[in-house]
């Protein structure tokens, strides 16, 4: 196990049911780093984020979270040993409050009482535009607002492995950039952010790995800046648009 990982994916396979989508993928992060996991539609990268933090079973490998396994381990117990997701789509409870929502995140971990109150407000610090909607239903705020909402939810939980899945989604270009920024910071405050993402190239700028995904295997894990890291990236979007097209013919 690479020393300073807190988290390891090591020769991992999972799928659905009888269908394999991810095969012996290996790929580390580092506390205060990020790294992007770059891929078509189809290439993998959400079956990924699901299998690390337990949503789908792993059929090969193992996963480590700082230098424990957790490849057997249940949902709740990786959340509690700080390893938190924001899923695609956001996944709020829409007809809630933004301050019930903010509330479910950290009694997901098992963060009650004063701590709870204190995590919420350390989060509310990072997202001051939220302060002032505690009591509006999560549905009725904007793309950016709901996006900042799910992120700020999983941070209650003051998770030390953060999970990014397709974060871009419906989101202004400018909010977009301050997302990104965001977590950036997020990871210079020490843990390891791992971020899905299809448009690619914006988070590469603010990133310190990359692993390309390309029909569930890494066929490159690297320094984001490497030149290598363009050449796969465009090799593996490629091949998914000729394929595309050739499903057309």
């Amino acid at each position: 196990m690479t020393a300073d990982a807190l988290l390891l994916v090591e020769r991992v396979s999972a799928g659905y049911g009888d269908m394999t989508v991810l095969r012996e993928v290996t790929f580390a992060a580092e506390a205060g780093t990020v790294t992007a996991v770059a891929g078509a539609n189809g290439a993998g990268k959400t079956t990924l984020l699901k299998t690390i933090l337990g949503l789908l079973p792993v059929t090969g490998g193992d996963i480590w979270l700082g230098g424990t396994a957790v490849t057997r381990s249940s949902v709740s117990a990786r959340i509690a040993r700080t390893m938190g997701l924001v899923p695609e789509g956001r996944g709020l409870f829409a007809t809630m409050s933004v301050r019930d929502n903010l509330r479910l995140g950290g009694r997901a971990a098992g963060v009650r009482g004063a701590a709870l109150t204190g995590s919420i407000a350390g989060v509310l610090d990072l997202f001051p535009a939220l302060s002032a909607k505690l009591d509006a239903p999560a549905g009725s705020l904007s793309g950016g607002q709901q996006q900042m909402l799910s992120l700020a939810r999983t941070l209650v939980a003051e998770p030390r492995v953060l999970l990014l899945d397709e974060p871009s989604m419906g989101l202004a270009p400018k909010v977009w950039s301050e997302f990104l920024s965001l977590t950036r910071t997020l990871a210079d405050e020490g843990r390891a952010v791992i971020l899905a993402e299809q448009k690619i190239r914006p988070v590469l700028e603010i990133s310190d790995h990359c692993a390309v995904l390309q029909r569930g295997q890494v066929v490159f894990a690297g320094a984001a800046d490497d030149e290598e890291a363009e050449r796969f990236i465009n090799g593996a979007y490629l091949e998914t648009a000729m394929t595309a097209g050739a499903d057309h013919d």
